[in-house]
């Protein structure tokens, strides 16, 4: 076994890069080599995955803290195993040099006033030692989108040639089935007249533009899912309580976030700042219009298939913007797969 994967994603929360971890592992499995990649994975994972040739190692130690398990449990293991650590998630070991580290965005160190509270500044802190500290050490660095690779270049000084694309995917998607019983929970949204939008509630995310539209737009309606956190600061998401062409839904499951793709207006995705954003590659999946901001990845990523908005900017008519027209999806959805991503990862852990 030569390389070790860190199996933390197995005890975080649902989000698109613990989304990318399962996805690249699953497509990985079926085109590597036997036993040549292992997972380490926490005594209280849960939904652990089963692979053909990539080695589950099970730790007799629970994930209780991610800084814990990054830092020292998973150094050792690496250690123990004679193994070349691989994090799918930025995390670097202390006075670890070489192995190979994805960073997906550098929100922490580009936006340092969007983190309020406690838990917020403490994560931020934390997150910009692994860039600082994964930039330095790792042999290389995967990243998912050409806006992020210059990032990584211009702010911490990393040779081009150090840093690796690797895209992600919507493979996943397909084998989600649709539940419609959410319009059952939720009678009044109405199937093709609402705009439908979803996210954890970082300020990135961009809730501040959905509101300032819904206020200048009380006949045009919005769904919004999102991810309840203790760690974020809800002031906007209680200033989209109080609007009455909002419905909130709260954190739904992927078959009704399948469903309410299939049957919004079009979906809305005003985020300034995407490494690569993943929910736009979903909606297009199942033939929805998206709405993203000009920010960011996201030109690069979605090309002519998408309609642009200015993230700081809700003076804007939607359903003018969505007479125009955009390129069919196919040629998007045919480069960003997790297939393909897994076949450029593999060719990087073959080379000797």
């Amino acid at each position: 076994m030569k390389y070790l994967i860190n199996g933390n994603f197995f005890c975080s929360k649902p989000d698109g890069i613990k989304r990318f971890s399962y996805e690249i592992c699953k497509a990985l499995d079926k085109i590597c080599e036997k036993d040549l990649i292992g997972i380490y994975v926490p005594a209280n994972a849960e939904n652990v995955l089963e692979f053909t040739n990539i080695k589950i190692i099970n730790s007799s130690k629970k994930l209780n803290s991610f800084y814990k398990w990054d830092l020292f449990t998973f150094k050792s293991a690496c250690k123990k195993h004679k193994c070349i650590p691989l994090n799918l998630n930025c995390s670097m070991h202390f006075n670890n040099k070489g192995g190979i580290v994805f960073i997906h965005d550098i929100y922490e160190k580009l936006y340092p006033k969007d983190f309020i509270t406690f838990k917020e500044k403490i994560k931020k802190t934390y997150m910009c030692n692994m860039y600082s500290r994964a930039t330095k050490k790792a042999e290389k660095i995967f990243t998912v989108s050409e806006y992020s690779k210059k990032q990584i270049i211009e702010n911490y000084n990393v040779k081009p040639e150090k840093i690796f694309l690797l895209f992600n995917g919507w493979e996943h998607f397909k084998s989600v089935k649709p539940d419609a019983s959410i319009f059952k929970s939720f009678p009044l949204l109405q199937k093709g007249n609402f705009y439908f939008a979803l996210g954890n509630l970082q300020k990135r995310k961009n809730l501040k533009w959905i509101i300032e539209y819904a206020k200048k737009n009380p006949e045009e309606q919005f769904a919004i899912s999102y991810k309840p956190s203790a760690q974020n600061d809800n002031t906007e998401l209680n200033e989209l309580n109080e609007l009455p062409n909002v419905i909130l839904l709260g954190y739904v499951s992927d078959d009704s976030v399948k469903a309410l793709m299939q049957n919004c207006k079009a979906f809305v995705f005003p985020s300034y700042y995407e490494g690569f954003g993943i929910p736009p590659l979903e909606a297009l999946s199942v033939g929805a219009r998206v709405i993203i901001s000009n920010a960011a990845s996201l030109p690069e990523i979605y090309k002519k298939s998408a309609y642009y908005i200015d993230p700081q900017n809700p003076n804007v008519s939607l359903s003018k913007l969505l007479l125009k027209p955009v390129e069919p999806a196919d040629k998007i959805l045919k480069e960003y797969t997790y297939k393909n991503a897994a076949k450029l990862l593999y060719e990087q852990l073959s080379q000797k």
